[in-house]
């Protein structure tokens, strides 16, 4: 019988590596906190995966050699095309220090110098991934040699060799850590873990398949790897997409930098991890597209420099009790004037906000929110409540866009609610979770792009209990709220009852179940009776 392989199969053996990972660096002394333990976990992780692509490239060169006549052994062929050597596909050179194949060889004993000299040689020989490491990252920490040759060997199991052609092996081990480290989380560290299903129902509504994307507190990178994978899906070129970020936390800063290296992604994240508020590290600049997952009401995000900033010009000062409305003045500010859309996550509270009222009030008028979409509960790792998908666009005139022709949608706002879909639970986690799957997503996308196309009444828009097109009149009498569930129709389904023929079966129950009690009540006394029967 063949062996048996299945993806589900595949995914549970690499958790498992990656927990016994973790385990080991448990159980071991100076390991640090987790935070250090992810830090190091994820560094060893990139250098495994850098490493394989580095030697997959030099495979296929030879291979190109042998198919061209030349003898990729000869000394001068070795001086021409493998010292120094170049790749299409934004494979790194690698210095024979910083190939995993000299670090699995290393001798335990000398692992974590090793290691760190095989980072600091990758940072100097390729400027994109300067700033990508902590100098001494595993010298400092200095784990005992048993401990860090086990997690080097777990490390060395990784492989798309082992786990099948799959593109997104890396993006699954990176996930895992991300998913570990957003359990234990607090809100308040800026950290969060976005699910690839929200994701991707962001980049599949606003499709940004060319010219710039920004995301001004991208984590990980997350945001800028599943834009880059629908653009591969749709037959497109990554290399079209120009992708700016800032990143507050600096473990997440480097790990973004990371990522998207081995992506072959082209980034600008800015010389530095900073607050997007406080140091706009792309002021000036103006993008096509803004993808993003602001934490939720971040709270002491205030500084007092911010009191006359620009940002808030044309729209007043947002409140200090969080950063919810700064992150949309923000987020506004670096859209393209006459075509930028923007798609990101917000706290529910951001729809009717009274503190913000103003604020909302003149975003309407100025028609620069297009739709808002309430997303399931349970969509998130670390909180179970319910988000809202807004969607900004500096045109709403319409004219063509991605091929499609829309109409004009000036003074028009497209509300859904998609809190009743919670029936695709995701099994193996800790907690209750829910997922999107893809016809799910395609059914919100088609919705948005018919709501936007030329022959769509927006006034007649409308399913119960789904969606509907709103006009800015009606918002206004509703005091500039943005809550879907004041514009869309719910059913009252206790208006649905026939209530004569439920009456009618209700009694016909009640008096079935009164004969049961009188005959039960019946034996039960003739029982008694013989027990009596019996005593005398």
């Amino acid at each position: 019988m063949a062996k048996r392989s299945t993806k589900n199969e595949e995914t549970l053996n690499l958790d498992n590596i990656l927990f016994k990972c973790r385990d080991i660096l448990r159980n071991a002394k100076n390991s640090g906190s987790f935070f250090e333990k992810r830090d190091m976990m994820l560094t060893l992780v990139f250098l495994r995966f850098i490493g394989e692509k580095y030697e997959d490239g030099i495979a296929n060169l030879r291979k190109r050699l042998i198919e061209e006549g030349l003898d990729p052994d000869n000394e001068e062929i070795q001086k021409a095309f493998f010292e120094d050597a170049t790749f299409a596909d934004g494979t790194f050179d690698l210095p024979k220090e910083s190939r995993w194949s000299t670090i699995i060889d290393t001798a335990a004993p000398h692992l974590n110098v090793a290691l760190d000299q095989a980072l600091k040689s990758i940072a100097e020989t390729n400027p994109s991934l300067k700033g990508c490491f902590v100098e001494g990252t595993f010298t400092q920490r200095n784990l005992g040699a048993n401990d860090i040759k086990k997690v080097v060997d777990e490390v060395n199991k990784i492989s798309h060799k082992t786990f099948g052609e799959e593109k997104d092996l890396i993006g699954r081990v990176y996930e895992y850590f991300l998913k570990e480290f957003a359990v234990n989380a607090t809100k308040e560290e800026g950290e969060f873990y976005t699910p690839h299903d929200v994701v991707q129902l962001i980049a599949t509504v606003i499709e940004p398949f060319d010219g710039t994307l920004y995301d001004p507190c991208c984590g990980s990178g997350g945001m800028f790897i599943q834009s880059s994978e629908l653009v591969k899906s749709k037959q497109g070129d990554i290399s079209r997409i120009n992708v700016y970020g800032q990143e507050k936390e600096a473990a997440t800063y480097r790990l973004a930098k990371m990522n998207l290296a081995l992506r072959g992604i082209s980034h600008n994240l800015g010389s530095e991890s900073d607050s997007s508020f406080t140091n706009d590290l792309h002021k000036g600049l103006y993008f096509d597209y803004i993808m993003a997952n602001p934490p939720f009401n971040l709270k002491g995000w205030w500084d007092d420099s911010l009191s006359t900033d620009a940002r808030w010009t044309d729209y007043g000062t947002p409140p200090e009790s969080n950063a919810n409305y700064a992150w949309i003045l923000h987020m506004l500010s670096h859209l393209k004037p006459l075509t930028g859309v923007a798609g990101f996550l917000l706290a529910n509270g951001a729809l009717g906000d009274t503190d913000a009222v103003e604020i909302r009030k003149k975003l309407i008028e100025n028609d620069k929110v297009e739709a808002i979409i309430i997303l399931p509960r349970e969509l998130f790792i670390t909180t179970d409540i319910s988000v809202t998908f807004w969607i900004l666009n500096q045109n709403k005139k319409g004219g063509k866009y991605h091929g499609r022709e829309l109409r004009n949608r000036e003074h028009e706002i497209l509300f859904m609610d998609l809190r009743r879909w919670t029936e695709n639970p995701v099994k193996g986690e800790q907690k209750k979770k829910v997922q999107l799957i893809t016809e799910q997503i395609q059914r919100v996308t088609d919705l948005y792009h018919e709501w936007q196309a030329v022959g769509t009444n927006g006034k007649n828009f409308a399913e119960p209990e789904l969606y509907r097109s709103v006009g800015i009149d009606e918002i206004e009498k509703n005091n500039w709220t943005l809550v879907p569930s004041k514009y869309i129709e719910f059913i009252d389904h206790d208006l649905e009852i026939d209530y004569p023929k439920e009456m009618a079966r209700i009694q016909q129950e009640m008096k079935y179940l009164m004969q049961r009690e009188k005959e039960s009540q019946r034996m039960l006394e003739e029982a008694f009776k013989g027990i009596g029967y019996g005593i005398d």
